[in-house]
């Protein structure tokens, strides 16, 4: 989704919340929290506070109407009771007739609600210094895991992930068959971003930052003679992440013809960008996405951008044997030593990268 209308969408969404879920927007926000993410809790929020006024439980004529007390008091039948409807409901933004939606995605809504609550109940404070209030519902609600062992999950993705020699060929997949499967107008198209969407499918494919943290780099925070680049993590932390060597070139051809082929202001530092309605402007992730879906599909299987990382860490894990490597290098928690082998593995996770 465009940057821009993901923040029109956004601020629809603020309009009809109460002012403290517009609070824990903007201290989200400040972390900060991706938009994409905000958004998605957003419309959790929406479908949450929708269900309990038109099922009956709260009594209140619009959703900025309720109140603190509210969710204080909410008993915890009445969120079960919310959570059988999403598992009862016919499927959400699908045109599928099967009722229910899956564990993962109420997995998720349970997540952006914690969130809330545990805003609420823990971060925030009043005039006084003080929580909201102190009774977090959303600690008594269970969540249920996917059943799955690590090896049907790691045979499930085996498949997706380009291994070995197709990591460099889907990278000359892109650059020199894929543009054969299209017509002149798409040609033209494709031509005017190909050195953007190879530098940035190399890019992670040479580092396995998240696709958030490739979207949101700015150009002072990737060093190309370094081969280094800085990201911002979850939680908002700043990283400095080794790249391998093979992403070298793609990235110095893009660099190279950025400002010509986008036009853009001085004023624009996004290192990614993309041009809607005239303008260059930071790429979105939904943009980024979908030209993964395409390329991977003409030249393996239909992938999304974390499959890329996955393929980095399971390469890197094959050429290290290195569990603490692997994790340092996605930025990762780890176990209690991981801080102290950081410094230590550093030299080893760059000479790695560079055998890739």
């Amino acid at each position: 989704m465009k940057r821009e209308i993901l923040i029109q969408k956004i601020g629809l969404l603020k309009e009809r919340m109460p002012e403290f879920v517009v609070d824990y927007y903007n201290s989200k926000l400040s972390v900060p929290y991706s938009l994409n993410t905000l958004y998605q809790y957003l419309t959790e929020y929406d479908r949450f506070f929708t269900w309990l006024i038109d099922s009956g439980v709260l009594n209140q004529p619009e959703i900025a109407d309720i109140s603190l007390s509210n969710l204080e008091n909410l008993p915890k039948k009445d969120v079960e009771a919310f959570i059988v409807y999403l598992r009862e409901r016919t499927q959400l933004n699908t045109r599928s007739t099967k009722q229910g939606v899956s564990q993962t995605t109420i997995n998720r809504t349970i997540s952006a609600l914690s969130s809330l609550y545990k805003y609420l109940t823990e971060e925030v404070e009043n005039a006084d210094g003080e929580p909201y209030f102190y009774r977090n519902v959303m600690k008594k609600i269970q969540t249920k895991k996917k059943s799955e062992t690590l090896a049907a999950r790691a045979d499930n993705i085996k498949g997706k992930l380009f291994l070995g020699d197709e990591t460099q060929g889907f990278l000359d997949y892109i650059s020199a068959d894929y543009e054969k499967t299209l017509s002149n107008r798409a040609l033209s198209s494709f031509v005017k971003n190909k050195d953007r969407d190879l530098a940035l499918i190399a890019l992670i494919l040479a580092s396995g930052i998240r696709l958030s943290e490739a979207v949101g780099m700015e150009l002072r925070d990737l060093n190309v003679k370094t081969m280094v680049a800085d990201v911002t993590r979850k939680g908002g932390k700043r990283d400095a992440v080794n790249v391998a060597n093979f992403a070298k070139d793609y990235l110095v051809n893009y660099l190279n013809s950025r400002e010509k082929r986008y036009k853009a202001e001085k004023t624009e530092t996004a290192l990614f960008l993309s041009v809607y309605k005239g303008k260059a402007s930071r790429i979105d992730t939904s943009s980024v996405e979908k030209m993964v879906a395409k390329y991977s599909q003409g030249f393996k299987i239909r992938v999304t951008p974390h499959k890329l990382r996955h393929t980095l860490a399971t390469r890197l894990y094959e050429q290290t044997n290195s569990q603490v490597l692997v994790s340092h290098q996605l930025g990762h928690a780890s176990t209690q030593v991981t801080d102290l082998y950081t410094h230590i593995v550093n030299e080893e996770q760059k000479n790695a990268l560079d055998e890739l």
